[in-house]
Parts: C-alpha cells; sequence; structure tokens
C-alpha cells in the first residue's frame, strides 16, 4: 500500500472474492453462480432501444422496477430499496445504522463482507460464535441491544432458522434494527418477508444474483417500513445517485414478469442438490443440512485445502477458507447434473488416489 493510505485502513482486511481464474476452463463451483442463463425474455428486454439510450441517465428511482418488486412481494413501492448487488445494500446498512453508540452483531462464521465493513467503518462489534455443527442458536441474539446481520441461510454452512426464530429475535429488540440477509432463501427456504409489515425495525435483503441468474447484472434489493428505507435512500442519494444502470433495470423487470422460468430452475438445482449429497454420503462425506444453491462439506479421508486444490488440478473449482474453524471443509456451488457428475467423478479420483 501507499503512504498516502489514512490509517485507519491500516488493519482492513478486505473482502476476498471467489477466484476467477482464466489459465483453463473449470467447472466453477465457487461463487454460488446459477448454471442456468436468464429467461430469454431478459435477453430480449436488454435490447437495442434499450442500448440505444445508454447515453442517457437511468432512472436514479427506479420506479418502474421497484413497482414491479412491490407488486410482486405483496408491499407498496415505498417499502422497496434498490441497490448495486446485496453487497451495496450492506455497505448502506452498515453505514446508515450502525456507529459508535449502535454496535453490529453478527455470526462469526457467515458471509466474509460483515466484519469488513464492520472493520471499514471502525465500529464495536460482536461476533456471535455458533453452535456445535455450525448451528445458530436465536437465543444468542434476542435482546442483545445490537443492531444485527444474519444471513439466512447462512454463507458457507447453508444452515437456516425459522421464521418463528427471526421473529423472536426481532421482536426482542425493538431499538435495533435486524437484517436478514436471503441471498439465498429461494432454493428451499422459508423468507421473513411477511414479518415487515409488523416490525418497524426489520429490513430482509435479497439479491438477484443467485436464483434470478443476474450475478453479473449487479442488483440487490431490500424490504422494509417506508422510514428505513428513506434512510437507505438518503445515503444512497448522498453517494451515488444513479447506483442502478438502465440494462440492469430493464433485465430485472423481465425477470420478475418470467418468475416461474427461475422456480423451475430453483427446483432442478434442489434436486441436483439432493442426488449430491447422497452421493457424498455414500463416499464417507459429512455435509451440512442446506437450503442454499451450494452444500459444506468435508471428507475423513482428505483435508479441506488438499481437497479443494486436487479438484482445481482437475478443473473444478470450489471454495476453500484457511480459517482454523472451517478449514477442514470447502463449499461447493450446486451447479447442472452435468457440472455435478464430474464433481463427483473428481473426488472418487482424489479419494482412490489417497486411499
Amino acid at each position: 500500500m501507499s503512504r498516502f493510505l489514512s490509517a485507519r485502513f491500516a488493519d482492513l482486511e478486505a473482502y476476498v472474492p471467489g477466484e476467477q481464474p482464466q489459465d483453463m476452463k473449470y467447472v466453477k463451483l465457487n461463487t454460488n453462480e446459477s448454471p442456468f442463463p436468464p429467461a430469454p425474455a431478459v435477453l430480449e428486454a436488454v435490447n437495442r432501444i434499450e442500448t440505444g439510450r445508454l447515453n442517457l441517465y437511468p432512472d436514479p428511482e427506479g420506479r418502474v422496477l421497484r413497482e414491479k418488486l412491490a407488486a410482486h412481494y405483496g408491499v407498496k413501492p415505498e417499502n422497496v430499496f434498490l441497490a448495486n448487488g446485496s453487497d451495496e445494500l450492506l455497505n448502506f446498512f452498515f453505514m446508515a445504522f450502525c456507529d459508535r453508540e449502535r454496535p453490529v452483531a453478527y455470526p462469526a462464521v457467515s458471509y466474509g463482507f460483515y466484519p469488513v465493513y464492520a472493520c471499514l467503518y471502525q465500529l464495536p462489534r460482536t461476533e456471535v460464535p455458533l453452535r456445535e455443527g455450525f448451528r445458530l442458536e436465536p437465543e444468542d441474539y434476542c435482546g442483545i441491544g445490537k443492531n444485527i446481520v444474519i444471513a439466512n441461510p447462512n454463507a458457507p454452512t447453508g444452515r437456516i432458522i425459522s421464521t418463528d426464530d427471526i421473529e423472536r429475535i426481532v421482536r426482542s429488540n425493538p431499538d435495533h434494527v435486524v437484517m436478514i440477509d436471503e441471498a439465498y432463501i429461494d432454493f428451499g427456504g422459508e423468507s421473513c418477508l411477511p414479518l415487515v409489515g409488523k416490525y418497524e425495525n426489520l429490513l430482509v435483503c435479497q439479491t438477484f444474483s443467485k436464483f434470478r441468474s443476474l450475478a453479473g447484472g449487479r442488483l440487490g434489493f431490500a424490504i422494509g417500513a417506508p422510514a428505513l428505507i428513506e434512510d437507505l435512500d438518503k445515503i444512497r442519494y448522498s453517494i451515488n445517485s444513479y447506483n442502478i444502470n438502465r440494462l440492469t433495470m430493464a433485465a430485472a423487470v423481465a425477470t420478475i414478469e418470467n418468475h416461474e422460468y427461475y422456480v423451475n430452475n430453483s427446483r432442478k438445482i434442489q434436486a441436483n442438490r439432493a442426488c449430491t449429497v447422497a452421493e457424498l454420503d455414500r463416499l464417507g462425506f459429512e455435509t451440512l443440512p442446506s437450503k442454499a444453491n451450494f452444500i459444506f462439506t468435508r471428507s475423513p479421508q482428505v483435508d479441506g485445502g488438499t481437497l479443494y486444490r486436487e479438484l482445481k488440478a482437475r478443473g473444478v473449482l470450489v471454495r476453500h477458507w484457511d480459517r482454523p474453524e472451517i478449514a477442514g471443509w470447502c463449499r461447493v456451488t450446486i451447479g447442472s447434473r452435468e457440472q455435478m457428475d464430474v464433481f463427483l467423478e473428481k473426488v472418487r479420483e482424489i479419494l482412490r488416489e489417497v486411499g
């Protein structure tokens, strides 16, 4: 780093995204992308007319898209906030609601951007340990007296807590904002969005990157009480009022209008998840129960780092972290049936070699 970087960032450890190597063709099971392309209507929506308008700024309010999302989820447009991916939304949450008087709490093993933002803004923070089996215990958050961020399903574990558990957490912290990050909720989980109308302190965050096959479009959204949305918009207008580009908004509207296409894709991913877990079980792996489009798994025969490296050498990318508490595990995105067959074939090769 240069000598000009502010000293307050000296200890900042930046988020490390999943690798995107270009040296060979890989089966990519490391960044939780959908194996399916956007619906055909989405491709048609990003048409010559829209691209011909790229000389003009997009609507800073995203009115058409907000209205579409509001109608889809049974809320009002003033309940909807748009962001350049859910990562930007998380950034705005930490900026808008957290400070030295309002610290933040989140699971100790969860999405890597939570500690990054907490450190970036130099916030008092509590990293709540997971229980045995990487289980999130709702009681650990009830009455904690801090702003809370929980990924549900959690990442990288895939475990989920119930809507009743979330309501207990929200209800017991009435003076603090609770954000539930539902990036993976559409792969078999139950959303807590129906609770938004009951609690002024609940924000529910979702993304178009996973279930909706629009990771390259960069679009996230939150649904919450109008006052919370106003707070987030105040921050957004102070940083980047045109944060959603014209083509992404056109693609997103078409995505919502073709919802059943994505529901069918989710069913395929859930089926592939079940088949993959069953075969890993047969091979002696331990895999956590998952309601996401990925699994968290380990083998008693080969450690997580070795499995990651051996798979990469064979053209399959999965995600591995060196953190001691999860170093034995790998996170594996659930792809197409063909991709999962390749993954399992390479796993069998590795097990034969080590054992």
